[in-house]
């Protein structure tokens, strides 16, 4: 640490790291793919104003570490500068205690789970012409270093199962997947949520042999509770990231405080959600978790921030500092991202269309961040008609403006639902783990890419 300061910097961290990941993969009845990495070293970064230097090692021999901290220094470009202080470990919560880790775990219970889940899937329906099933579990242990003497150490699992399927009818085949992940061990994968992800993914593969296109046009846009919240994160939670705000590209730059949205809309940032993929107990800079209130009542009332942009705004750090690996230097990213409950029942905003789409399941999308733009591609869901959920569709695109959506929400549902799936935000090169939600949401008026008339 004290060569990270050595040039004058005005802070510095180091970011020890050590990951192992596994992975089975099962196809026709046979493992395809196994696999076990490990992954080791630190990260020194030097600070100076929003100059940063950045190194990192895969040795961590006391040579090798000095001279990522030096680079660190250097690239920063400073003068001469401090010292660090004594060092004092901090008291962490624990959001995602483990009741089994996957360490203790082979091969010889591993792969008895996956062909269970392949006979589960070939005997929900005839039509099932292929399953693959994926098991990946993440040990990821971490230790912060600051030179106000902070040491943070957590240990972070993670766990994910898919199951995809392909089936035929009268000659035509569709595929469609379904996905459980969250910080825990193996106890993520009771009898319920197994259960539930094999019956998902088949049954979510047949819907798509009876769903059509919609008309094409502007309408109004229900979207389900949970998977939606893909648009939210997309579409607005990036808008919120205090890096791009500070920097002018951010189309909510300048606007805190301003109404943003109807008065029934609450939009949160939350690190501190039992056992979700995007809980963390501290951020990569050492900062604790927290609940971050984003838009209050329609308000916009905070941005994400990490270290850097906190102390450009003049606030305190919203524990959103986080990075991929050692490798990446931290940056505002979110952790699970959702809209709070509102006053209308589902079944309510439904009756209230009378000709629109309503959104059950997202597959990807793309977001300008500067203008809000946005176009996702909804994999399945239902045209509404008089007030009644009635055709079945499939691949449609939806196309809006993120700010602009947020003003046209009309109603918001009382049944908030986070996604359970594996989410992986991606930002400048760098993939960390989310969560996602929302309740059923009705948007006035999108661009729908349907059957033109």
């Amino acid at each position: 640490m004290s060569a990270a300061l050595s040039r004058g910097a005005d802070d510095c961290d180091l970011f020890f790291e050590h990951c192992v990941i596994s992975s089975v993969s099962m196809a026709d009845g046979k493992v395809n793919r196994a696999s076990t990495s490990i992954d080791l070293g630190l990260g020194v970064r030097a600070r100076v104003g929003d100059q940063v230097g950045y190194a990192y090692t895969e040795d961590l021999s006391l040579a090798a570490m000095l001279a990522a901290a030096r680079t660190a220094a250097e690239i920063a470009m400073t003068t001469p500068g401090r010292a660090p202080v004594n060092l004092s470990v901090l008291g962490l919560p624990s959001y995602y205690p483990v009741k089994e880790r996957w360490a203790g775990v082979g091969m010889e219970r591993r792969v008895p789970m996956l062909r269970a889940w392949e006979a589960a899937a070939f005997a929900r329906d005839a039509r099932v012409e292929k399953v693959s099933c994926q098991l990946v579990d993440a040990e990821r242990v971490i230790a912060v270093v600051r030179p106000d003497g902070r040491v943070a150490q957590d240990f972070q699992p993670m766990t994910r199962a898919v199951v995809s399927v392909t089936a035929q009818q009268n000659g035509r085949r569709e595929s469609n997947l379904y996905n459980l992940a969250g910080r825990a061990g193996l106890e993520l994968l009771d009898a319920d949520r197994v259960n539930r992800m094999v019956n998902e993914a088949v049954d979510r593969t047949m819907f798509l042999f009876d769903a059509g296109k919609p008309p094409a046009g502007e309408m109004p846009v229900v979207l389900a509770a949970g998977a939606s919240g893909i648009l939210l994160h997309e579409a607005i939670g990036h808008g919120m990231e205090a890096d791009f705000n500070r920097k002018g590209v951010s189309i909510y730059a300048s606007r805190m405080n301003e109404r943003i949205a109807p008065s029934f809309v609450t939009v949160v940032d939350n690190g501190t959600l039992d056992g979700s993929r995007g809980a963390i107990n501290i951020d990569d800079e050492a900062n604790p978790s927290e609940r971050t209130v984003l838009v209050q009542d329609g308000v916009l009332k905070s941005y994400l921030h990490d270290e850097i942009s906190a102390k450009h705004y003049g606030v305190a750090p919203t524990g959103s500092g986080r990075r991929e690996s050692f490798r990446h230097p931290p940056m505002p990213r979110m952790r699970a991202t959702y809209m709070e409950p509102g006053p209308h029942k589902p079944e309510e905003i439904i009756a209230s269309v009378k000709n629109g789409i309503y959104c059950t399941s997202f597959s990807n999308g793309q977001v300008h961040i500067g203008a809000g733009d946005f176009a996702f591609y909804m994999k399945t869901g239902y045209l509404i008609e008089d007030g009644k959920l009635t055709r079945p569709l499939k691949d449609v695109n939806i196309i809006g403006n993120g700010p602009t959506a947020l003003e046209r929400v009309e109603m918001v549902g009382d049944d908030l639902m986070l996604d359970e799936g594996g989410w992986t935000c991606g930002k400048d090169g760098q993939g960390v783990p989310v969560s996602q939600g929302q309740p059923t949401v009705k948007v006035g008026a999108l661009v729908v890419g349907g059957v033109s008339a």
